[in-house]
């Protein structure tokens, strides 16, 4: 069996009329996502504390449609736009994809990592690489934090270099719960995970249960009352710039700091908004992303 997978870019004043509209045009799922993502002009993800919770859209949206082999894409777009009231559009990107055990091509490409010296990332399809190494097994899933990024592992390296044992640890933003975990099995005291994803949450407790590390993992929207030795968040460069207070808030004088989810051009930027609360400097940079780490004032 095969499909077709549509790709468009529109303005995120139309983004979800139109994705309403395809999928009542036949389109099998659709997803929509800031047009912008990963690189310097990309735009907070909604829910961040502290950020201006509004309706307003991503201002360029990229809308990915399934549909079925035999479906008219041209005519589902076409019938999308009309429903929207906006002018016909080409369905200039359509890809087609062929069917596959997608299980098996999907483990195939995800092998061991050695991130650091001591720490390595096993898919649980694998077997234990280095016995006396730190082993975190972890399977590629819905939330972020595989290993293959290199933000996660300068955070990651950061870990091992610079955690003490019995640090209390927040992670924000800590997708599938990678980094906690590392702390965790690097010694770590009370480890805190948050994220404003619930999926995220959800998939992050049963990493830890696997690898039988004990971390607690909130929703974003839960107010963390202890402050923190460390607070480490791998997320995006806005964001980043948004939470300084609340880290700030978190953390004593001497408190640790590392953030990365930023690209090189992007550390001035991020460290000015955390100079005011931390003694900010650069940790380590890898293609063209950077972890920064700061101490408490």
């Amino acid at each position: 069996m095969t499909w077709q997978s549509l790709v468009i870019e529109v303005g995120g004043d139309i983004a979800e009329r139109l994705s309403d509209a395809l999928m009542a045009a036949g389109a099998l799922s659709v997803a929509v996502e800031d047009a912008k993502a990963g690189t310097a002009e990309e735009h907070s993800r909604y829910g961040e504390p502290a950020f201006n919770q509004t309706t307003e859209p991503w201002p360029e949206s990229r809308i990915s449609a399934l549909f079925n082999a035999g479906a008219d894409v041209q005519q589902a777009l076409s019938a999308a736009a009309l429903a929207c009231q906006v002018p016909d559009m080409r369905a200039e990107h359509i890809e087609i994809i062929e069917n596959a055990d997608w299980v098996r091509q999907t483990q195939s490409q995800f092998d061991p990592i050695h991130i650091t010296e001591r720490i390595w990332i096993v898919p649980s399809w694998h077997r234990t690489q280095d016995p006396h190494a730190i082993n975190i097994v972890l399977d590629p899933g819905l939330a972020f934090g595989s290993g293959s990024h290199p933000t996660t592992q300068l955070c990651m390296a950061w870990l091992e270099q610079r955690l003490q044992s019995g640090m209390s640890v927040v992670d924000y933003g800590c997708g599938s719960g990678i980094l906690a975990i590392a702390a965790a099995k690097l010694g770590a005291g009370k480890v805190i995970g948050v994220d404003i994803d619930p999926v995220a949450v959800l998939t992050a407790r049963e990493n830890a249960a696997a690898n039988q590390v004990t971390c607690e993992f909130v929703d974003g929207s839960m107010t963390i009352s202890h402050q923190a030795d460390l607070v480490v968040a791998n997320i995006l460069a806005n964001p980043l710039r948004i939470l300084a207070p609340m880290f700030a808030r978190l953390t004593n004088t001497g408190s640790r700091l590392v953030l990365s989810g930023l690209l090189v051009g992007q550390i001035e930027g991020v460290s000015a908004c955390y100079e005011p609360y931390f003694e900010m400097s650069t940790f380590a940079m890898r293609d063209d992303w950077a972890a920064i780490e700061g101490i408490r004032r």
